[in-house]
């Protein structure tokens, strides 16, 4: 695997007041990264320890979310920066990804 000079992000909020709207925003529309995805959990806790779960019989709007985009890593340099003036520290990790080529 080579170092390709990209770089993987991974944020971790709920739904319910933890900006991530804000953040996917700034992510299609200012720092124009190449790829983002949203997954949203069915159950979880986080630093408060407070357990979030969904069951068939009700639909919560609090549970978790993860935001997870790419680029090249000269480019997520600025967003990680900008990004960390939204999202709590500690909730975002980030890593350099190779790609394989054939």
């Amino acid at each position: 695997m080579n170092d390709n000079g990209m770089m993987m992000v991974r944020i971790y909020l709920h739904e319910k007041g933890s900006h991530w709207d804000e953040v996917i925003h700034y992510l299609h529309d200012d720092a124009r990264v190449s790829g983002v995805t949203v997954y949203r959990g069915i159950s979880g806790f986080g630093e408060s320890g407070e357990y979030h779960s969904a069951s068939l019989l009700d639909l919560s709007l609090d549970l978790p979310v993860v935001i997870e985009f790419f680029d090249e890593k000269l480019k997520l340099q600025g967003v990680i920066d900008d990004l960390g003036k939204i999202v709590k520290p500690g909730h975002m990790v980030y890593w350099t990804v190779g790609s394989n080529t054939n």
